[in-house]
């Protein structure tokens, strides 16, 4: 077979696909791969093009892998994940380091953080990362990353990881500005007991899930809870406009609207609501110059 081939896909297309093949969402896939949905939709096209089939269907609401679209992510994925392990393999001195970080958090406002991941990167943007904490401990287990940092530990897989505490990120209340006085330093779900709580699934992030129910389930009142929308925008515009409340890290609390505040919760609440970030590298991780950054890291945090 000719290594010269014209119909071949590239690894750019490849890349575009899987990411909309695992996040399920052109949106979400987009802002992965740090582009816009246009040419993330041209490189998907063109890829349909050149394989002569659909891989993908999509409607106003969902997007699915068709029969071939699931066959292509399964033999991407594993070429992809080859491509990468041949790289490092011939590369004759790797020094630079590959951290994920998860979305999760806007590290560019917890200085404590960012300055020291700054340092280590020495400002190679391209080797960051920003997946949820599941995504960043599976590239980290193929060899894609040399640390990630997580929100919160996994439940499974203490067995493949070192976890190394870090940080604690303090959540605030988003809430609509006519539920307290302006000149109230801090607040109790209590004072806002009437609106629903925007909150998400147990399986996006169960550690962190069972942390704030735990809490939940000894408080004297009830808190009604209602499907966290899927753009985050969407949901701070209805609390802005009284229809709801949400806990969001306080790194994420940079939107800014009429009607819309944001509150630190009292300090009772603030010893549970809050999320613990880990650095994690793979537990027979043995290379100096990854054992020396995650030493950085933890010595200087």
């Amino acid at each position: 077979m000719s290594i010269i081939n014209r119909q071949l896909p590239s690894i750019k297309q490849l890349q575009c696909f899987l990411a909309v093949a695992e996040e399920l969402s052109f949106r979400k896939a987009a802002e992965r791969l740090r582009m816009t949905q246009p040419p993330l939709t041209r490189h998907i096209k063109c890829l349909e093009d050149i394989l002569g089939c659909e891989l993908l269907s999509r409607n106003t609401h969902k997007v699915h892998l068709t029969d071939a679209g699931a066959k292509l992510e399964r033999k991407a994925s594993a070429l992809i994940e080859e491509l990468s392990l041949l790289t490092n393999e011939l590369a004759e001195v790797k020094t630079s380091l590959r951290i994920g970080l998860t979305k999760t958090l806007n590290f560019n406002n917890i200085p404590i953080l960012y300055n020291k991941i700054s340092e280590l990167l020495s400002d190679d943007e391209l080797a960051i990362q920003r997946l949820n904490s599941e995504q960043l401990l599976r590239s980290l287990s193929k060899g894609q990353m040399d640390i990630v940092i997580t929100g919160e530990k996994s439940l499974c897989s203490t067995y493949n990881y070192d976890f190394h505490w870090l940080y604690r990120e303090p959540l605030l209340l988003a809430m609509p500005s006519s539920y307290v006085d302006p000149l109230k330093a801090k607040v109790s779900l209590k004072e806002v007991g009437d609106l629903p709580l925007f909150w998400f699934s147990r399986k996006e992030n169960p550690v962190f899930y069972d942390k704030c129910e735990g809490y939940f389930s000894k408080l004297p009142y009830s808190i009604k809870r209602v499907k966290e929308p899927e753009d985050s925008l969407v949901m701070l515009s209805a609390i802005a406009l009284g229809k709801g409340m949400a806990l969001m890290p306080a790194s994420m609390c940079t939107f800014t609207q009429e009607g819309l505040t944001y509150k630190p919760l009292i300090d009772e609440a603030q010893k549970v609501l809050n999320i613990d970030v880990y650095a994690v590298v793979s537990k027979s991780e043995e290379r100096e110059h990854v054992l020396e950054g995650l030493n950085s890291l933890i010595d200087k945090v």
